[in-house]
């Protein structure tokens, strides 16, 4: 199993960017589904997650900004990101449950990180 995670980039403050985050391998099927965030000299954060069931969760400086959602018919995770702020940038990592077979319980499989870097 692999995640692809693509969109990142560098914006302006106020502007906005996509992430993606596309799995492709031995799927059976998702469970819960993140977007971490890691700025330089700190550590990995929780951004935003995911249920199966679509129920989200967001990091509280990121509420009312981001949007976490998911195509499971893509194996797919997005996190759109408005009125990006500076302390935004981070190399930002998406991850997944993965079930790969119908009796397996599944396990974290992560992307390898895009740069978003905001300008103030």
């Amino acid at each position: 199993v692999q995640l692809q995670a693509s969109g990142g980039g560098l914006v302006q403050g106020g502007g906005s960017l996509r992430l993606s985050c596309a799995a492709s391998g031995s799927i059976f099927g998702i469970d819960g589904m993140g977007w971490y965030r890691q700025a330089p000299g700190k550590q990995r954060e929780l951004v935003a997650s995911i249920t199966r069931g679509s129920s989200t969760n967001y990091e509280d400086s990121v509420k009312g900004r981001f949007t976490i959602s998911r195509d499971d018919a893509k194996n797919t995770v997005y996190l759109q990101m408005n009125s990006l702020k500076p302390e935004d940038t981070a190399v930002y990592y998406c991850n997944m449950r993965i079930i790969n077979t119908p009796r397996s319980l599944g396990r974290i499989y992560w992307g390898q990180g895009t740069q978003v870097t905001v300008s103030s």
